[in-house]
């Protein structure tokens, strides 16, 4: 998104809950189970803000 100033702006909170969000969804179409435990969740989480 570029402002009427010609500035770039990024909102790094919000690309890296993004970031988040993607990789619950790729664990959760690879599990087996119906459902990720909250410990699969933890450890998905973990991996990507160690």
């Amino acid at each position: 998104m570029t402002p009427a100033g010609g500035m770039t702006v990024q909102d790094h909170v919000a690309l890296a809950e993004i970031e988040l969000c993607g990789e619950l969804i790729i664990a959760a179409s690879t599990a087996a189970e119906e459902r990720l435990s909250q410990d699969r969740i933890d450890e998905v989480l973990m991996s990507v803000c160690p």
